[in-house]
């Protein structure tokens, strides 16, 4: 008996031990197990309560970090529903996938309130962004929403997909931001598997055609990840930061490459390649190479025939005055009758003229002369008081187009090519045109929605009084490049002064931008013919949106611009114009890896 009475307290004393161990032990695990939500989900079996903890203290401080290294958070809030102020969008990054894109993220101004959690409810954020939409296109008038349906509904049927799935990438970010760094819990390695996966299953998609199935699967598996994150982060002012801070560094980042390639291809455009730097070096030296008697042109007498058809062209580009002559040439009725004037300076006369002498282009008529043997024009030449940074505005050959009259003094008309031209159809025509007493036959270029669309006040101050006074800012303007001149009526109205007198004042304040096309605008102004204008297409030097059946039926195709074709930066779709009339299979051409 006594025995059983002392294994009995024995075993009521370790019962009464093993309670007070194993109570705060099951308590403690149904305090965590409620805080893992409603989905009782397997891999969050880190330490959650611990990181939230923590999240609180150093979210905020994340973002503040952040923002004194590498991002700035705007002043203004511009970043709500339907703002179009900022300047990263959606098409812009689809536009310029590879231009201006963050690392972690690309952003569009709509998606940032839309998108961060709100309250801490069970509605998804895509929901929300729905229902926010809905809201707002009810308080609007019923017309405006009709109209805004029309134009919207194709849109949103062809990316809405893409769209959702770019939202959630930038959702999936901001989310792993917040985490505090070097941390290694369930939820990081899930969302940086979400996010992994989803941009794989998409890759270059641009509408929701691309899409594959298994896209939409990754879709679903990211929703159900941000819609976990949500409840872990539920607080809307630190997202909305956060957001606002990332979109400001892909704003800032975009402007500054759009700035460095913008500088990148003016500097492409104003550079000599070395293709044709060596070109031109081959040619001097066989030029020097020949003995005086063969280094004259052939036909001399016809340099002053005003009976014939006389062109002029003021270039240091070999290869360009080559292309100018042969398209002429190719095109010419009356070949035996054109004479081209090709006015260059001292460092490149020797090779332009060896080229033409070892490569005559067929009956046409080449005379080639130096800038630096008019004696006359030392006299009158005041460009150096244009200011501009860019060579090509500034360069004497560029200014000598003014001076026709006195450089060709026994000629009557003269049509002027730029050296970026293709011709395509004959242009002796161009004698035949009426030019009801004016000095300058162009194409104007003053149609509002026309590619090459120019108004007076882009390039002149119409703030200064005098110019006010003198021009009509409504007028229209026209087009370099091809130009019929009478050079007759130019010498009766002395309009080489008026040149004189416009550029003298531009060099006491500012009149004009640098260049030819806003000085020969007030030069010429009320002296211009309007031509037809299929004598001159314009826009193949830029993403201009010309017209493939304007080309065809173009005279003169011109390659305004930066982007010109003998560079690289050259717009591809139009090259073939232009490469047509170069002799690629040329032995110098060759061997200075000029080619195609």
């Amino acid at each position: 008996m006594r025995l059983f009475r002392k294994c009995t307290r024995i075993f009521i004393i370790l019962c009464l031990f093993a309670v007070s161990v194993t109570t705060p032990i099951l308590l403690l695990s149904s305090h965590r197990l409620r805080h893992l939500g409603s989905d009782g989900s397997k891999e969050f079996v880190g330490d959650l309560s611990i990181i939230k903890q923590r999240l609180e203290v150093r979210a905020l401080n994340a973002v503040q970090q952040e923002e004194g290294r590498s991002v700035k958070e705007p002043i203004l809030d511009v970043y709500r529903d339907g703002d179009q102020s900022s300047a990263v969008s959606l098409d812009s990054i689809d536009k310029n996938d590879s231009v201006g894109k963050p690392e972690n993220a690309s952003l569009s101004g709509n998606d940032v309130t839309t998108h961060a959690p709100k309250k801490e409810s069970q509605q998804s954020l895509p929901e929300q962004k729905v229902a926010t939409t809905r809201e707002k296109e009810k308080s609007r008038p019923e017309e405006v929403q009709r109209g805004q349906n029309v134009q919207s509904h194709p849109r949103r049927a062809l990316d809405e997909k893409v769209k959702e799935v770019k939202d959630q990438l930038i959702r999936a970010k901001a989310f792993l931001n917040f985490v505090p760094p070097g941390s290694s819990s369930n939820f990081v390695k899930e969302i940086k598997l979400r996010i992994k996966d989803l941009e794989r299953a998409v890759g270059e998609a641009t509408k929701d055609s691309d899409l594959s199935r298994r896209a939409i699967q990754k879709m679903k598996a990211m929703d159900s990840t941000l819609l976990k994150a949500s409840k872990l982060f539920p607080e809307c002012s630190a997202m909305v930061k956060k957001l606002r801070a990332m979109t400001y560094n892909a704003e800032e980042q975009l402007r500054s490459q759009k700035n460095q390639a913008s500088f990148l291809v003016n500097l492409a455009g104003r550079t000599t390649p070395k293709g044709l730097h060596c070109l031109s070096m081959r040619l001097t030296t066989e030029y020097f190479s020949l003995p005086p008697e063969e280094q004259e042109l052939p036909d001399q007498h016809k340099f002053q025939d005003p009976d014939l058809y006389h062109f002029a062209v003021f270039s240091d580009n070999v290869l360009a005055c080559s292309a100018v002559v042969n398209s002429t040439v190719s095109t010419a009725r009356v070949p035996e009758k054109i004479v081209f004037h090709i006015v260059t300076d001292s460092l490149n006369l020797p090779a332009m003229t060896m080229w033409f002498l070892s490569n005559p282009p067929g009956k046409v008529t080449i005379q080639i002369q130096s800038i630096d043997k008019f004696d006359w024009l030392s006299n009158k030449y005041i460009l150096q008081k244009q200011e501009s940074l860019d060579p090509r505005y500034t360069s004497p050959l560029n200014h000598l187009r003014f001076y026709l009259p006195d450089i060709f003094p026994s000629l009557n008309k003269i049509v002027l090519l730029d050296h970026d031209v293709v011709v395509k159809r004959d242009l002796t025509g161009l004698w035949r045109i009426n030019m009801k007493g004016k000095v300058n036959g162009a194409v104007e270029t003053c149609l509002e929605g026309e590619p090459t669309f120019r108004r007076m006040d882009m390039f002149i101050n119409f703030t200064d009084p005098l110019v006010a006074k003198r021009f009509d800012v409504k007028s229209c303007t026209w087009a370099f490049g091809m130009n019929i001149f009478d050079l007759q009526e130019w010498r009766k109205r002395n309009l080489t002064a008026l040149y004189h007198k416009y550029l003298e004042l531009g060099s006491d304040r500012p009149l004009m931008k640098a260049g030819t096309l806003p000085i020969g605008w007030m030069t010429f102004y009320k002296h211009t013919r309007a031509i037809d204008r299929r004598w001159h297409v314009l826009g193949l030097g830029y993403e201009s949106g010309v017209r493939l059946n304007e080309i065809e039926q173009a005279a003169v195709i011109h390659y305004d611009g930066v982007m010109k074709p003998w560079l690289e930066i050259g717009l591809q779709k139009f090259k073939p114009y232009w490469k047509k009339h170069v002799w690629y299979e040329h032995p110098y051409l060759q061997q200075c890896n000029i080619h195609e």
